[in-house]
């Protein structure tokens, strides 16, 4: 009878035991799941990734004319989180190639931002027929730390034969990240004008104000008027302020231009 009352204890107690270590078991499992969900939740999130451009577009936009941001600073492209806005200054994407495309400016008039790379694509504005082709420039860019400055980009039609009359300026990657949907950025809609042809004539006595490249020795989109550029020189002003603050810098940057064009070094300059 003691014998019977001792396996009856013991079975009881490893009954306990069992169904202790189930309830410790399935809450661990509940555990698991719940941080794999979490973890699936921000994976998505983090994975939800768009361009978008950091800047306005300086208006009016002129034809053969560089686009550029407000202030006269370069257009900004950056890749970032959907959710956060923040930018992807690391890991795939931070370093992948952008194209810069022409759309419509009615596109994504509604203020939505959920279309398609097909709708997107779609509203791609093309070259009218016998015309060159409607941007050029560097229209493609590489990204660093998940930003990249637009450069050089021009259009070469005005917008008036277009549906609404206006542009938008469009960013799309060249390239998949890991098979992820990354939205495409699109500005602001801004209208394009011809730029009138007594705005290309050089001036004997340019204001202070205007571009360098109106001084008669400087030919527009040349190889000294890039390098100016290069060095914050765009107004007439800009040149001045240089000549007088270090004629040294700029008698060296005539003289590299001279050596890389000709071979050699003029002792005029």
């Amino acid at each position: 009878m003691q014998k019977d009352r001792a396996c009856n204890r013991k079975y009881a107690s490893t009954e306990v035991l069992i169904r202790d270590v189930r309830e410790e078991a399935e809450s661990a499992v509940r555990k698991y799941m719940i941080s794999m969900e979490r973890k699936d939740i921000l994976f998505s999130e983090w994975r939800s990734l768009r361009l978008q451009f950091s800047n306005a577009i300086s208006q009016p936009v002129f034809t053969r004319t560089p686009i550029q941001g407000e202030g006269g600073l370069a257009i900004e492209v950056a890749l970032v989180e959907a959710p956060t806005r923040q930018v992807v200054s690391s890991g795939p994407g931070s370093s992948t190639k952008v194209k810069i495309v022409a759309l419509e400016g009615d596109f994504g008039g509604d203020g939505g931002e959920n279309w398609t790379l097909e709708e997107f694509n779609r509203n791609i504005v093309r070259e009218r027929e016998g015309r060159k082709p409607l941007l050029i420039g560097d229209a493609i860019l590489t990204l660093k730390d998940g930003k990249g400055l637009v450069g050089g980009v021009r259009f070469t039609d005005n917008s008036s034969w277009t549906r609404s009359r206006k542009f938008r300026l469009g960013a799309r990657l060249m390239d998949d990240i890991d098979g992820i949907r990354v939205r495409e950025a699109r500005s602001e809609p801004f209208m394009v004008r011809n730029l009138p042809r007594d705005s290309l004539k050089k001036h004997d006595h340019p204001a202070l104000s205007v571009e360098v490249w109106r001084l008669k020795n400087i030919g527009k989109d040349g190889a000294f008027h890039k390098r100016l550029s290069t060095e914050r020189v765009n107004s007439v002003q800009d040149f001045l302020i240089l000549l007088s603050s270090d004629p040294r810098r700029l008698r060296n940057m005539a003289k590299e231009l001279a050596t890389l064009i000709c071979g050699q070094i003029s002792p005029k300059i």
